[in-house]
């Protein structure tokens, strides 16, 4: 096949590109560097992210995508066009064929933005498929079947939660509550308790390296640099990971709840194969320590983190892009 196939996983936090026949190619922090007279991109991804909050006059770092859907249009075609040119070459003589993973519960409107954005960046044919239903794919659950198969993806704008059976959602439910919101409120905790004013990638460092759902048996430390409120000088802390699980409660009760609704629209055949299955988490934030047992024991359902939970989206995009007669009827184009 001469056209190109590539699957990317739109994330609000992160994006990763699978072209077909190669595996992954790119895996980057959803973030571009813009100038704010000319709109001019000066970096994608890592280079970015780097970035954020430290740009000049004149620059700024953004992400282009909020809840999980496109925030400003022109950043993200910018955006596409760098994943598609770096995935398969700038000079090309065929364009490629794209899909997308989108929210479940996304709007016509969005969802035309995302397409055009495809179309802009260079696409020969564009496609977007539900995004809980493509990491029900990439985590290898049997959708095939006539059974139910739950799976919770939470990322970094939104939490989707579906029930997935025949190659399609019978239920769903989203909630904009992931893993952007646990940063904030492990940023608000800090300022309202210390007075100290850190950044959004400081935040997800505390996250990353103390942060977890239930408070361990062992509390860990980890130095945290901001500013002072008060002073407005530099001032170092030092921040335990009990009060770090308290204050990331309440985005964890709100994904909890919105998995509870989910459960209470199933059918009642379905819910018996959940039951006995489990859930199954994707996504970034699935990485947050306890968090399975967290949503166990507040469900009362076994919960099982999904191998390689960042890359169970791209991957069952690809799946879909390969077996388009199977999930044609799932699949948005234009």
């Amino acid at each position: 096949m001469l056209n190109k196939r590539i699957a990317i996983d739109l994330g609000t936090a992160n994006s990763v590109v699978y072209v077909l026949g190669k595996g992954i190619v790119l895996n980057e922090p959803t973030v571009v560097a813009i100038t704010e007279d000319d709109e001019r991109v000066v970096a994608v991804g890592n280079d970015a992210k780097e970035m954020l909050g430290k740009t000049p006059e004149g620059i700024t770092a953004l992400r282009p995508l909020r809840d999980g859907v496109i925030a400003d249009y022109a950043v993200t075609e910018a955006m596409l066009k760098y994943f598609i040119n770096k995935s398969v070459g700038g000079s090309r003589i065929f364009k490629p064929d794209v899909m997308v993973s989108v929210p479940a519960g996304v709007t016509s409107v969005e969802a035309r933005a995302v397409l055009d954005a495809a179309y802009s960046a260079g696409a020969r044919y564009a496609y977007l498929i539900p995004e809980p239903l493509a990491a029900a794919i990439g985590t290898g659950l049997p959708i095939s079947e006539p059974s139910g198969n739950m799976i919770v993806n939470i990322g970094g704008g939104t939490s989707e939660i579906a029930v997935v059976s025949l190659y399609g959602i019978v239920v769903f439910g989203s909630v904009r509550v992931a893993g952007n919101k646990i940063d904030e409120a492990i940023g608000q905790h800090i300022r309202r308790k210390y007075g100290l004013i850190i950044g959004d990638k400081t935040s997800e460092d505390v996250k990353k390296t103390i942060g977890t759902a239930f408070p361990l048996d062992k509390e860990e430390f980890l130095e945290v640099k901001g500013r002072d409120s008060i002073s407005g000088l530099p001032k170092t802390i030092l921040v335990g990971s009990h009060e770090v699980s308290q204050a990331i409660q309440s985005p964890l009760s709100q994904i909890v709840l919105s998995i509870k609704n989910v459960l209470e629209q199933t059918p009642p055949e379905l819910s018996s194969d959940i039951i006995d299955k489990g859930f199954v988490l994707s996504g970034g934030t699935a990485h947050l320590r306890s968090l399975d047992s967290f949503i166990s024991q507040a469900t009362g359902v076994p919960t099982h983190v999904a191998d390689e939970p960042l890359l169970c989206v791209v991957r069952g995009v690809a799946q879909a892009m390969e077996s388009m007669d199977l999930y044609g009827k799932s699949v948005m184009k234009r």
